[in-house]
């Protein structure tokens, strides 16, 4: 490892430690060195409040001028709700700056870095890029498509199954791996289950973590089935967003609002079009959404090529049964030459489970 990477690991390490307290904002991490000595170091911490390289700056001091500064993502050139970095570290009197990767909107991509040699400013970019980019694959999908980033999450028994045939399903997984999901939802913007998991599970869909932040719950419904005593609509713990049709009950439909749920009706007739509800989300600035759903609400996004990520938790557990429902179901592929291979594929061991983490390939 060379210094440079030495010191953008850093960055690295502290941009994750934000995850999923920034959205719609990237996750950055800065640090700066000063004659082989870290005098500063910082993070984004949440939209509107000030960068992770100002925050590196102010811990420098004078000790800025003639430094290096490492950050994750190219310093921006804008003025938007805090000022641009570009123009901060020419101020600060730092002579040279090492970054992971540009800014991924091509509009506005370079800029930053122009800035800094327009000043005279050495600048090194590409250290660490792929672990640059892959930490804010959020960010990077939402900045240039404008809709969430989604992630699949399910837990099956070994024989593929996410319930018995009576439709039990509590608990597949163990404690360290139930865990690890509300870390998931944590890092998540919103969550999203079909009105089925609602009616059979009655579930909160919050984070139980100290200090958590609970995510949007996102609610898919048709009809309107959601019952009015259900915890989603009467809790109060987070936000709960409901898409439904045109054939939806609109006394149903003000009973939700008076309640507090915000209703949004799709231009489908028969069913909620998936596409459409991240279409929805990403104009309220919703970038990350986990789907916790059941075989036919994962298969709707499925079909639609919609996932960008899967993790899928697999306890050593077998049940059976020809009639126990799966993650997937719907119509399915018609040919194993169809099949969706998960590209970039992790496993993990979480108690007695396991996690794997893949990226559909849908060439």
């Amino acid at each position: 490892m060379t210094n440079h990477e030495f010191y953008m690991d850093l960055a690295l390490q502290n941009a994750m430690a934000m995850k999923g307290q920034t959205d719609p904002n990237p996750l950055v991490g800065s640090v700066v060195v000063n004659d082989n000595r870290i005098v500063g170091v910082g993070a984004h911490m949440k939209a509107g409040e000030p960068h992770a390289e100002i925050h590196a700056i102010r811990m420098a001091g004078e000790h800025a001028r003639g430094a290096t500064i490492y950050v994750t993502l190219e310093p921006c050139s804008h003025h938007g709700r805090t000022g641009p970095c570009a123009v901060a570290i020419v101020e600060a009197g730092i002579k040279k700056v090492v970054i992971a990767t540009l800014d991924p909107n091509p509009l506005v991509s370079g800029r930053g870095v122009a800035i800094l040699q327009e000043a005279g400013i050495e600048v090194i970019v590409g250290v660490c890029e792929e672990k640059s980019r892959k930490m804010n694959e959020v960010f990077n999908k939402f900045i240039l498509e404008k809709t969430p980033f989604v992630t699949l999450k399910t837990a099956i028994t070994m024989d593929g199954k996410i319930a018995s045939h009576s439709f039990h399903s509590k608990w597949i997984t163990s404690d360290a791996a139930r865990e690890d999901v509300h870390v998931l939802r944590n890092q998540h913007a919103a969550i999203l289950v079909g009105a089925n998991t609602v009616i059979k599970d009655d579930p909160q869909l919050t984070t139980r973590l100290p200090n958590g932040r609970n995510p949007v719950r996102v609610i898919m419904d048709s009809t309107l089935r959601l019952p009015l005593d259900a915890r989603v609509v009467t809790d109060g713990e987070a936000p709960t967003w409901v898409f439904t049709t045109s054939r939806h009950d609109s006394e149903k439909k003000k009973a939700l609002e008076e309640a507090g749920v915000r209703v949004f009706v799709t231009d489908q007739d028969d069913r909620v079009h998936p596409a459409e509800v991240l279409h929805t989300l990403g104009k309220e600035l919703i970038s990350s959404l986990l789907i916790e759903g059941g075989g036919e609400v994962n298969a709707s996004f499925f079909e639609h090529r919609l996932i960008d990520k899967v993790i899928l938790y697999m306890a050593p557990k077998l049940i059976g049964g020809r009639n126990a429902p799966s993650f997937l179901a719907g119509m399915g592929l018609p040919q194993m030459s169809d099949a969706v291979e998960l590209d970039d594929l992790s496993v993990e061991k979480l108690g007695k489970d396991f996690r794997f983490v893949g990226y559909p390939n849908y060439v």
